[in-house]
């Protein structure tokens, strides 16, 4: 069989769960996440400024990924969801034409840390990666920015094709 799009994967997992046969994920599952991922030509972060993007294409390069633009808009009002890095996703696709948007913000009420989240143009998560509270690191911006989307793109099996200095 070849390769499943994230419309099969979804379906075939939910048509395991309700015969009571779904045992976790499989390599196929993983596999269309990451062809998805590897596909995406028009990637965009929602930012004010261009410091998280610079971080992520750098990571984005580590992984041999197309690189990310910035989408210039102001994410504060993100921070009244519930899930403030989940909203800046969503202002992200409402405002562009994205096959991936790359997010980061809050993970939940204050303090409760950071999330960094890929999410495809139809608003579902293929991974992300989450960070302390910064009250609590003593990371910059950009370290925590980099450990995050290198930790989202370990978590679904890609891996580093260089490193950079």
């Amino acid at each position: 069989m070849g390769k499943m799009s994230l419309e099969e994967i979804i379906r075939n997992a939910y048509e395991e769960s309700e015969n009571y046969s779904r045992e976790g994920d499989s390599l196929k599952e993983v596999e269309a996440i990451q062809d998805y991922i590897r596909s995406s030509r028009k990637v965009y972060v929602p930012n004010k400024n261009g410091i998280k993007v610079d971080v992520l294409n750098s990571v984005l390069d580590e992984f041999n990924l197309s690189r990310a633009e910035i989408l210039q808009i102001d994410t504060n009002f993100a921070d009244v969801n519930r899930c403030p890095a989940i909203g800046k996703a969503h202002m992200a696709l409402d405002q562009s034409d994205a096959d991936l948007v790359i997010a980061r913000g809050r993970l939940g009420v204050p303090g409760s840390g950071s999330l960094l989240v890929f999410m495809d143009n139809k608003s579902r998560i293929l991974t992300a990666g989450s960070s302390a509270s910064h009250a609590l690191h003593d990371k910059s911006i950009e370290e925590a920015v980099y450990s995050e989307a290198v930790e989202a793109l370990e978590k679904v099996g890609f891996k580093r094709i260089k490193k950079n200095i």
